[in-house]
């Protein structure tokens, strides 16, 4: 599959002949609606608009085909909870104070009913689009607290009452303040309900946060075969996208899925199946004439590794905890017909906390959060000439931080280590560490005071782990 790489000038002129084409006006007073959606630990390499031949995604990669693709998306915090608030928040880690899953700290406890809103103290993306006016509906994973009850400006809310997942069959699900068991495809009534919202809504203005609990790619699930309807299909795949290495050292958990033929097949089937709901609301907003006036976006809350390096998971499956670059990557695409270029891949470098700031600038709202590190990326959605853009990303969970720039990549440990320096230039599935090397000490320490700068920048003292703050989930072990 290939898509179209075009030049600045080149895709604003192409912006604005579509634009006059459609008739679709660029300072258009018609508030946009926005259509989130985010998947739970997806490797960006698992898709086919990425380059995977193996696992079939068309919905996905006709989301890529009509919208813009980026190649450098990056999580800033490789698990579930301190993502998601990050998403909303436009707030890293040591701001919002979540630097882990909700849940660890209680395993035997449904921590979603039973804690406060872990960031109803700060103003979100359903806070700020409900303030302008919007509605704003959720279904799906929610993984932040008080999952009984509608938060933060939303209306429409359907979730889990825990942030794991056991299974896709006969699963809990929370729906009108109660707790049920949901008997069907938990991917698919996710799908439904989100349907359901575009539906009850489409004359007003709208927010839906589509939170698929799926792929899902960790936990006893993976020893087990796939039951949704792409099962059989992949049951005779060999699926070589996923590499078969020597178990790495720094592999914590999840040992029993690492190269066992079953739990690969079970991440393509329910990658599939996710791809099955992104179709199913492409559908619906062609059918309810939604496409020219929505903002669809596809992304996932954390990277994922699936046999690369003789790695299985996601961060905090690896002691040391770790910062490889698959575990930081994330697919990001946005699709907006007839407004946005379609074809186009962007390789600028983009992390999760940018996106509040994006989105909010793109809706053309102006009520960013004063205190989010992210840079407004709406002018690459639009097509419009370069502004200054410094490919850079931050990355922090617990006593693990980490830069990644253009060239490089440099992984601290508090207090004691062991760090890592990368050239991703030469080495690009970071096999060679340099930390330490003489002939790199300036790149090293270089690398380090940006590292530096940035979170005494940005850290709020009471949740900056590194200085005595607290995290408002449990320690990993």
């Amino acid at each position: 599959m290939k898509y179209l790489n075009l030049t600045a000038s080149a895709t604003f002129a192409v912006f604005v002949g579509l634009c006059s084409a459609t008739g679709y006006p660029a300072d258009s007073a018609e508030p946009t609606n926005l259509v989130f959606i985010l998947t739970d630990n997806q490797g960006a390499w698992t898709l086919g608009c990425y380059g995977n031949p193996d696992i079939r995604t068309p919905s996905i990669d006709r989301l890529a085909q009509e919208g813009i693709r980026f190649d450098r998306a990056f999580a800033s915090n490789p698990v579930c909870s301190p993502t998601r608030a990050t998403y909303l928040t436009g707030l890293i880690p040591s701001q919002h104070g979540i630097h882990s899953f909700l849940g660890g700290e209680k395993p035997d406890a449904q921590m979603g009913l039973e804690a406060a809103c872990q960031i109803a103290e700060f103003d979100s993306l359903p806070t700020i689009l409900n303030r302008h006016g919007y509605v704003c509906g959720l279904s799906g994973k929610w993984h932040l607290g008080d999952s009984l009850t509608p938060q933060l400006g939303f209306t429409s809310w359907i979730t889990m009452p825990r942030g794991s997942t056991a299974e896709f069959y006969d699963a809990p699900v929370i729906e009108d303040g109660k707790v049920r068991t949901e008997p069907g495809y938990l991917t698919d009534l996710w799908t439904e309900r989100g349907v359901q919202f575009l539906k009850e809504n489409q004359s007003r203005p709208f927010f839906l946060y589509l939170a698929y609990n799926g792929p899902y790619n960790l936990g006893p699930l993976l020893t087990r075969r796939a039951c949704n309807r792409h099962a059989d299909s992949y049951d005779t795949q060999w699926l070589p996208s996923f590499p078969r290495d020597a178990m790495h050292p720094w592999q914590f958990n999840n040992k029993d899925y690492l190269n066992n033929i079953i739990s690969i097949r079970r991440v393509a089937a329910e990658t599939s199946g996710v791809d099955d709901g992104v179709g199913r609301i492409l559908q619906t907003l062609d059918e309810l004439g939604l496409a020219e006036n929505t903002l669809v976006v596809y992304a996932a809350d954390q990277g994922w590794m699936g046999g690369q390096n003789g790695l299985w998971g996601m961060g905090d499956h690896t002691r040391p905890v770790g910062a490889h670059e698959l575990m930081m990557r994330v697919p990001l695409i946005f699709r907006h017909r007839g407004a946005l270029v379609g074809g186009r891949v962007s390789n600028r470098f983009v992390s999760n906390y940018d996106f509040l700031p994006s989105i909010l600038d793109y809706l053309k709202i102006a009520d960013r959060p004063a205190s989010s590190p992210g840079r407004s990326y709406a002018h690459l959605l639009r097509g419009e000439e370069p502004i200054a853009w410094d490919d850079v990303v931050y990355y922090e969970m617990e006593g693990t931080r980490a830069i990644r720039t253009a060239d490089w990549k440099l992984v601290k440990r508090h207090p004691d280590g062991p760090h890592e320096l990368y050239d991703m230039r030469t080495d690009g599935q970071e096999r060679f560490n340099l930390f330490g090397q003489p002939a790199h000490a300036d790149k090293r320490e270089e690398l380090d005071e940006r590292l530096k700068q940035f979170f005494a920048q940005n850290a709020d003292p009471k949740y900056d782990v590194w200085r005595d703050g607290r995290s408002k989930a449990g320690r990993l072990p």
